[in-house]
């Protein structure tokens, strides 16, 4: 997973997984869609490759590129684990807001009786 977060931690590494989440690319359109020449696509295009996040298929006389769903898998998979322990404190956090709140409510019903 180091790897993983290696190779996207690049922005145009990034833009071109963002690109691929549309399908298939010859690496001149990931170049061309990119503003970027072919041979910086290609080094890209290959850190990605070699951290399994693409995988490339011959066709005819271009090289498409596509993304490789393991490595995403095995990504949302470690996310899942702080989701959903920041989802357990943010409820947390939610009954104790709602507490503070029922709190407030009464001191301000009983300062309304005083005032009275």
């Amino acid at each position: 997973m180091i790897a993983t977060f290696t190779a996207l931690a690049e922005p145009s590494r990034l833009r071109i997984v963002e690109l691929l989440r549309l399908g298939p690319q010859p690496v001149g359109e990931i170049a061309e869609q990119l503003r970027m020449r072919q041979p910086q696509a290609s080094k890209h295009l290959k850190v990605l490759r070699d951290a399994g996040l693409v995988d490339v298929e011959a066709l005819a006389q271009q090289r498409h590129y596509h993304l490789c769903p393991a490595p995403f898998h095995e990504l949302t998979t470690w996310l899942e684990q702080y989701r959903s322990l920041w989802q357990e404190r943010f409820l947390a956090m939610d009954s104790v807001i709602e507490d503070i709140k029922r709190k407030e409510q009464k001191e301000k019903r009983r300062h309304d009786r005083k005032s009275k």
